[in-house]
């Protein structure tokens, strides 16, 4: 018997593993497989009701690690999974995407010689000030077993000096929990709830640092929402920190009667609010995927993305940053100018299956 340990930190890590969690339960035979939850998502809408909505059991641990600086949270994690890897001492731990968690406890696990396997490898913004590129890249060099979504993965990995034989490309696992979760997505009443026409709102996700932490930043952010909404309504879930941002600099009651801002949703319902949109802007990593899947037009608010067959392939527009220009391509596409996507390779709800199998050989 193999023991594997999952490792999940922050809410895009749960929807990872979920299909893995489900996958290693049909091979007990095989494998002992815990769930580590490192804590670095604390907040209730942003972690427990995830854990909920995939069907997830509560985490064999919780590190509790909380908020903090880069080094913090890193530094803070390590410490608490080394404690957990002495114990348990697992044959394999397997991370997720690009959060510090993933690379905390690779960093763990490299030095004390438990084998790695990072699902989402490979990919490159080739943007260094991000510190998701840092752990991205670090996590690779250390792993065992290399799982690519997409193939600049393949390519990029290969520019890098890893072994081809560490890396297989395995599609994308995010669509395996969407793909999964379809039927009950299409059932959620949030839009219900919420007063909202289907295909006639435009659903916004703002949270990274160099958008809301400014407040000249924020303020710009809460231009072009309060102009949008002149024309269509707007659907805002509101990442905590962004919302602590919104209060502190105080713009709580600056913005547009037509925008609807909401706590952080779960699992399904955002995703049936992702689903029903007649548009996305984001400038999230992970939203970009399932908009591709289910065709639904998306502007990703970003200079760079390390997940270009979105783009290439799939209904991202990858805008930039100046927000007149973010605004004339939401117009375009409000007018019905859109951009016909299709669903990349292998990106067909059987991810884990294919890791799992490849685990077991």
């Amino acid at each position: 018997m193999q023991n594997i340990l999952t490792i999940a930190g922050a809410r895009p890590n749960f929807i990872k593993i979920a299909p893995l969690y489900r996958e290693l339960e049909k091979h007990k035979d095989k494998f002992i497989h815990k769930i580590c939850h490192t804590g670095q998502h604390f907040d209730e809408n942003m972690s427990k009701i995830f854990f909920h909505d995939l069907e997830l059991p509560e985490p064999d641990f919780n590190l509790g690690v909380g908020s903090g600086s880069q080094a913090e949270q890193t530094a803070g994690i390590m410490i608490k999974f080394e404690e957990v890897c002495v114990k348990e001492k697992p044959d394999l731990i397997i991370v997720v995407g690009d959060v510090n968690s993933t690379l905390a406890c690779s960093l763990v696990a490299a030095k004390t010689g438990i084998k790695i396997a990072h699902v989402e490898s490979g990919l490159r913004s080739f943007d260094r000030t991000m510190p998701e590129e840092i752990n991205r890249m670090v996590t690779d060099t250390l792993s065992d077993f290399l799982f690519v979504t997409e193939p600049t993965g393949i390519q990029n990995l290969k520019n890098e000096g890893i072994d081809d034989l560490k890396v297989h490309f395995t599609g994308n696992i995010m669509i395996d929990s969407l793909v999964h979760y379809l039927p009950r997505i299409e059932k959620s009443d949030i839009s219900v709830k919420m007063n909202i026409e289907k295909n006639n709102y435009v659903l916004v996700t703002f949270h990274r640092p160099s958008n809301v932490d400014n407040k000249d930043e924020l303020q710009r952010v809460t231009g072009f929402l309060n102009r949008l909404a002149e024309n269509i309504k707007v659907v805002f879930p509101v990442h905590p920190r962004t919302r602590n941002n919104i209060k502190e600099h105080g713009l709580s009651d600056s913005f547009h009667n037509n925008i609807v801002l909401t706590e952080p949703v779960g699992y399904i319902d955002f995703m049936a609010l992702t689903k029903n949109a007649k548009l996305v802007i984001t400038d999230s990593g992970g939203i970009q995927e399932e908009t591709t899947f289910l065709g639904v037009q998306c502007i990703t608010v970003r200079d760079n993305t390390e997940r270009p067959v979105t783009v290439d392939v799939g209904t991202n527009h990858l805008a930039g940053t100046d927000l007149k220009k973010v605004e004339k391509i939401a117009a375009e596409i409000l007018k019905g100018n859109i951009k016909e996507g299709r669903i990349p390779e292998l990106w067909d709800g059987r991810v884990a299956a294919r890791i799992v199998n490849i685990l077991v050989d």
